[in-house]
């Protein structure tokens, strides 16, 4: 192993040496490297929420424009559809002459 010469990094490897034999500091270090990971997954998770809420807007003032106000069974559909169905739905409206058309199949 190469000897190191500058005195900051000497300084800075034996303090991370000492961190590392320290059980405390490794934990916390798993902890905090835990929660970012966590935060990272929530937001991939909110966009992904968001995008499918996105669509269902979309869909929903089309269908609102082309066909008049949504009975409520279709609304609920609506919020709860996966974004392959929305995606579906999305094609289907466009040639769609009543709401059957869209929904069915």
């Amino acid at each position: 192993m190469q000897r190191i010469e500058s005195p900051a990094v000497q300084k800075a490897r034996e303090r991370l040496q000492a961190l590392s034999a320290d059980d405390e500091a490794q934990r916390l270090a798993f902890v905090r490297e835990r929660a970012l990971r966590d935060e990272v997954t929530e937001k991939a998770e909110a966009r992904a929420e968001g995008k499918i809420e996105g669509q269902a807007n979309t869909l929903r003032r089309q269908l609102q424009i082309k066909f008049g106000e949504l009975p409520g069974a279709l609304e609920q559909r609506l919020q709860t559809a996966s974004e392959a169905e929305l995606a579906a739905w999305a094609e289907r409206v466009l040639f769609a002459e009543g709401l059957e058309q869209v929904f069915s199949g």
